[in-house]
């Protein structure tokens, strides 16, 4: 048995103490058990009775549907909500934490699913926020940014510490976000989606990393729709259905398969939907040499009526930047560009949504929609907006929300419900309706489905072959490769701002994608 006693609350728990967690772990004894939580908000009961437990030196994954209470849970453990009624038990003492900072103070720290960085501070005055290091009695920013560059490094991140936070991409703040916890040094590291801004290199990284936290004795909760991630890192995987935990199991005594069918209360079968025959070989948009400075160099495609054109490609190679700066949303400029077969100068944002071109953005909770407001308000307000509507037809704005409600199947607690209180998937399915409303011609789908639970994924898939079966344009871009596959009749590669290869058919296979988008094969598209 370990001799070192280990405290019901500690700061910041050394390597020995992680240590001696691992050996306790393993011989039996658990780190963290909720006993009995529930919680409700006003008459929505989202918690239900959970049990479960968490051990040192193991990983667990929590999955569910969106608005399954994945989230709720996750910040009931790190202090940031109170449970309803239930308790939980740190080192098997019952504790009680009043904010998340008494959760720290026991070894326990949560990455979010939303960041809480500030974008004008640097890269290490952001990982050490409120725990900044001093040197007489004034802040040592040499210790702060070679420590940051180690925990940088660690993850895999050439990131320099004094960048500011603003200049990064958002896969760069995610890996901020997780040194930041990382700092903490916690003994249980809670993360909500974390790769889910994540290419599959960042992702490589920071499960080396997790490992290897495992193998010091840490334990981790981790939630993910990519049940392939669970597969990999997850020793146990708890899943919820509506509030209520309905299997805990060894990771690897369940099959993909399974696991998504437990989360939505029934078998899943055919993930993603037939495709329609070959479509149409008119040119509804024809790009000729698209130049983003900084970005994209010389970009050409044709993307035909009733057609589902993928873009695959590494994070930061290109493909966002692309399709913002042909909407008008960043400084572009090309030799040729046409729609519907007319020649024309590339348009601004609102000259786009006239011609009936719609871009369904990646960050929906940053650009897609406004947190603070209600359902009605964000479905309607691109469309006003660009219309140049003055008077809100408050009559006209329900109905066209109740049909969104129907049509797209958002469930919120009320219409005039705000938008931030709704589940991640819920608040991509009012995205989007938001973006068809106008029953647009050409529709760019970037991540369609990130941080989005196998069942709403279905739905999403379903909507984007019907749109192309009735012969509207669609493009999707996607970090994840089996969608990119699944949903797509041919696809476009990126890499470092260039279109370097085209597949379809039999052609269109990971490996195969992979290759030209890590450079072991190009060959550059002339049309």
């Amino acid at each position: 048995m370990c001799s070192t006693t280990i405290p019901h609350r500690i700061g910041r728990p050394t390597s020995a103490l992680v240590q001696c967690a691992a050996q306790v772990g393993r011989q039996g004894m658990t780190l963290l058990r909720t006993n009995s939580i529930r919680k409700s908000f006003g008459p929505v009961e989202v918690l239900k009775e959970i049990d479960f437990t968490v051990s040192p030196g193991e990983v667990t994954a929590l999955v569910g549907e969106n608005g399954a209470g994945k989230s709720t849970l996750m910040k009931i453990i790190a202090g940031y909500e109170k449970p309803s009624s239930g308790h939980l038990l740190v080192d098997g003492s019952d504790v009680f934490f009043e904010t998340n900072v008494d959760a720290e103070a026991s070894g326990i720290v949560l990455v979010h699913q939303e960041f809480c960085l500030i974008p004008h501070l640097t890269v290490a005055e952001n990982i050490f926020l409120g725990y900044e290091p001093t040197r007489s009695r004034a802040l040592d920013y040499a210790a702060m940014e070679q420590r940051a560059a180690i925990l940088l490094e660690e993850l895999g991140s050439t990131i320099h510490p004094r960048t500011l936070l603003s200049k990064l991409a958002v896969s760069d703040w995610q890996m901020i976000e997780i040194a930041k916890a990382l700092s903490r040094r916690p003994r249980l590291l809670i993360m909500d989606e974390p790769t889910a801004v994540l290419g599959h290199h960042e992702t490589d990284h920071l499960f080396e990393r997790v490992d290897r936290f495992r193998q010091d004795g840490g334990a981790v909760i981790f939630t993910s729709h990519k049940l392939d991630e669970v597969k990999r890192l997850a020793d146990q995987t708890a899943i919820l259905r509506d509030g209520r935990i309905v299997t805990v199991a060894p990771t690897s005594s369940l099959t993909e398969d399974e696991m998504a069918s437990l989360m939505v209360g029934r078998p899943l079968s055919d993930l993603y939907p037939t495709k329609h025959p070959k479509p149409d070989q008119t040119a509804v948009l024809s790009v000729r040499e698209l130049e983003v400075p900084g970005y994209v160099e010389r970009a050409s495609f044709d993307l035909k009526k009733g057609e589902i054109l993928g873009f695959s490609g590494l994070v930061g190679s290109g493909r966002t930047e692309l399709f913002e700066g042909l909407f008008g949303l960043r400084p572009a400029h090309c030799k040729t560009f046409a729609y519907q077969g007319r020649g024309r100068h590339l348009p601004t944002p609102r000259e786009a949504y006239q011609m009936g071109m719609a871009y369904l953005t990646e960050d929906r909770k940053g650009q897609g929609l406004l947190l603070e407001k209600s359902l009605g308000e964000n479905l309607t307000l691109l469309k006003g907006a660009l219309v140049g509507g003055t008077v809100i037809d408050l009559k006209a704005e329900r109905a066209e929300l109740d049909r969104a409600i129907t049509t797209y199947e958002i469930k919120a607690p009320k219409p005039s419900a705000r938008v931030g209180t709704l589940s991640g998937g819920n608040q991509q399915k009012l995205l989007i309706a938001k973006t068809l409303l106008a029953e647009p011609d050409v529709i760019v789908f970037d991540e369609p489905t990130r941080g989005i639970d196998i069942g709403t994924k279905q739905q999403i898939y379903r909507l984007i072959q019907s749109l192309a079966a009735a012969g509207k344009a669609c493009v999707v871009i996607s970090s994840e490769m089996q969608e990119i596959i699944g949903l797509s009749h041919r696809v476009m590669i990126m890499r470092q701002g260039r279109i370097v290869g085209e597949v379809a058919g039999d052609a269109m296979n990971e490996d195969e994608i992979v290759r030209y988008a890590v450079g072991l094969k190009e060959a550059p598209i002339h049309v």
